[in-house]
């Protein structure tokens, strides 16, 4: 494939948090900074981003936000980059969402991004060449826990996305979500809609993933697709073990930039 496939989509990449659970890893910098084969992860997500012909990039920070500006000026090259600074950084990342809320008004699909991923480009082309208009991506190869966020397929469609499942879900496929989504124009306008009526109801403290659950078991909602992609490196950095398993067990897998 060549490297245009992305060519008029944009990216959301959410990176304003607070790196808690990480200890002193992410009390010094964000995670998005940290390094990994001498390259930051939002430095690597901006080169996967460019590899796949996407141009246009907005990113919402808060912690330490002008450490991640001045990373962005460096990585930056050839694409259209801005950032969005989000004041509430220690609540819900829903609160970043509505900070960006204009940038997800688009007449492309957008790609929403969680920053703390390492992952390679094979993914991320999964992603936008899927036939899906709003997709979501699964990784069946996962330890089961409270930690990830589940996704669980019944008859092609998704029937329960969150870390929390009900007793007795009835599915035929479960995996771990890798945290990006493609979402049509429609669906992401949607989504800060949602975000808005969470926030109106005093829940500073969710994470998007909960409004974007309601939409994708709404019976009037999009149909969201769902692109497998077990077998393929990736890792989400949560903990301090989480970066020696990207170094160790990652890292030497990445295919890409």
């Amino acid at each position: 494939m060549g490297g245009c496939i992305g060519v008029g989509m944009k990216a959301l990449i959410l990176a304003a948090g607070v790196g808690v659970r990480l200890g002193p890893y992410g009390q010094e910098i964000p995670k998005c900074l940290l390094p990994f084969g001498a390259r930051s992860l939002i430095a690597r997500q901006l080169e996967r981003l460019r590899a796949c012909g996407i141009e246009r990039v907005h990113i919402g920070i808060g912690y330490k936000a002008e450490l991640i500006e001045a990373e962005l000026e460096k990585h930056g090259d050839g694409m259209d980059v801005s950032t969005t600074f989000n004041p509430d950084y220690t609540r819900g990342n829903i609160l970043t969402v509505l900070a960006m809320r204009e940038h997800f008004v688009a007449d492309q699909p957008v790609l929403l991004m969680d920053a703390d991923v390492l992952c390679d480009t094979r993914m991320l082309r999964r992603l936008i060449e899927s036939a899906h208009a709003d997709c979501v991506l699964l990784d069946r190869d996962f330890e089961p826990g409270a930690e990830p966020v589940k996704v669980c397929v019944s008859n092609r469609n998704i029937v329960e996305f969150g870390k929390e499942l009900p007793a007795g879900l009835v599915f035929d496929v479960q995996g771990e979500s890798v945290g990006f989504f493609k979402l049509a124009p429609g669906t992401a306008e949607d989504l800060v809609a949602r975000c808005k009526t969470y926030v109106q109801r005093g829940c500073l403290d969710e994470h998007y993933e909960a409004p974007l659950r309601d939409a994708m078991l709404s019976e009037d909602g999009p149909h969201f697709g769902v692109e497998d992609v077990t077998g393929l490196p990736w890792i989400e950095i949560d903990f301090p073990q989480d970066i020696s398993r990207a170094e160790a067990q990652v890292l030497p897998r990445l295919k890409g930039p």
